[in-house]
C-alpha cells in the first residue's frame, strides 16, 4: 500500500462560508484546527445560520487573511460586500448580514476549538484528493466543485480513491493514525447533510445527486472499508478525534500519514 501525505489543509474561519487554504495548522483545544469554525452566523433564536437550514448561505463569498483577521464577505457575482477586521468591526458585519438574510444575524466568536458539526468527533475531517476526483466523475463536475461541496479539512495525496476508509474501524471504536508527529483517531465515515447536493455557488439542487451518490458509493466501497459503519451510503470523509496530549501540535503540508 502507498504511503499517503498531507497535500492540502483547508480551514473554514466562518462556519458555513468559504474555506481558506494554508500550509500548516495548529491543533487547538478539542482537537480542531486553528482558525477552523472560529466564527459562526447565529440567528436571534440562537441557532446557526448555515447551509443545512438556509440555502442562501451559498450566495456568500468569503475571503479572509488569517494572520490579520481581516475579511471581506460579498454576494457572489455582484459588487455588494462588507470588509473589515472580524473582531473590531463586528457591528458592521452583523448589520450587512442581517440585511442580506432579511432577519437579525449575529457573527459570534466560538470558544477555543470552534464550532464543529460533530461535537463527539471534533477533530478535522479527512479525505483523499483521488476520492474527490472519483466523486466528480460521477457527475461530470470539477474536483474543485466537489471539494467545496464536502468541505473536508485535510486532503491526502499519493493514495487511491477512498483510501481514507481505512482510517476507522468497527462502530464505537477509534482507529489511530498519525500525520507527521501528531496522533489522530478515525471514528466513522461522515454522514452527509443536504449541503453537498447543492451547487456551492448558487445553492441550486443538483438533480438526483443523493440517489446517484448512494448507488455509486455502495458499488465502489473498497475492501478495506468497515461495512458495518454504513447504515446508509450517503457517507464520505472521515471524522476524527485528537488526544489532549497532542493539542498544540502543528501539522504541515507534506507530512506523511501512517496508520498505526
Amino acid at each position: 500500500m502507498p504511503t499517503p501525505t498531507l497535500d492540502r489543509i483547508t480551514v473554514y474561519p466562518i462556519k458555513s462560508l468559504d474555506g481558506v487554504t494554508c500550509d500548516r495548522a495548529t491543533l487547538v483545544k478539542n482537537g480542531g484546527l486553528s482558525h477552523d469554525r472560529t466564527y459562526a452566523l447565529v440567528a436571534a433564536d440562537g441557532r446557526f445560520v448555515n447551509g443545512k437550514r438556509t440555502a442562501t448561505v451559498h450566495g456568500l463569498a468569503l475571503s479572509m487573511n488569517l494572520e490579520t483577521n481581516r475579511a471581506t464577505i460579498g454576494v457572489r457575482g455582484t459588487d455588494q460586500s462588507v470588509s473589515g477586521h472580524v473582531d473590531d468591526h463586528r457591528d458592521r458585519f452583523e448589520a450587512w448580514l442581517s440585511t442580506y438574510f432579511d432577519r437579525e444575524v449575529s457573527l459570534e466568536k466560538q470558544s477555543e476549538g470552534g464550532a464543529p458539526d460533530d461535537t463527539d468527533a471534533s477533530g478535522p475531517t479527512v479525505v483523499a484528493t483521488t476520492t474527490l476526483a472519483e466523486i466528480a466523475s460521477w457527475y461530470d463536475l470539477s474536483v474543485s466543485n466537489v471539494r467545496r461541496r464536502f468541505r473536508a479539512n485535510l486532503e491526502l495525496g499519493g493514495c487511491p480513491p477512498f483510501w481514507e476508509d481505512q482510517l476507522y474501524g468497527d462502530p464505537g471504536t477509534a482507529k489511530p493514525f498519525t500525520i507527521g508527529e501528531t496522533t489522530f483517531a478515525g471514528t466513522n465515515p461522515c454522514q452527509r447533510c443536504v449541503v453537498p447536493t447543492r451547487d456551492p455557488d448558487t445553492g441550486e439542487a443538483t438533480p438526483a445527486f443523493r440517489t446517484r451518490f448512494v448507488t455509486r458509493r455502495e458499488e465502489t466501497l473498497p475492501e478495506w472499508a468497515t461495512r458495518e459503519q454504513f447504515d446508509h451510503f450517503f457517507r464520505v470523509t472521515v471524522n476524527t478525534t485528537v488526544p489532549e496530549s497532542d493539542w498544540g501540535n502543528e501539522i504541515h503540508v507534506g507530512d506523511r500519514v501512517t496508520v498505526l
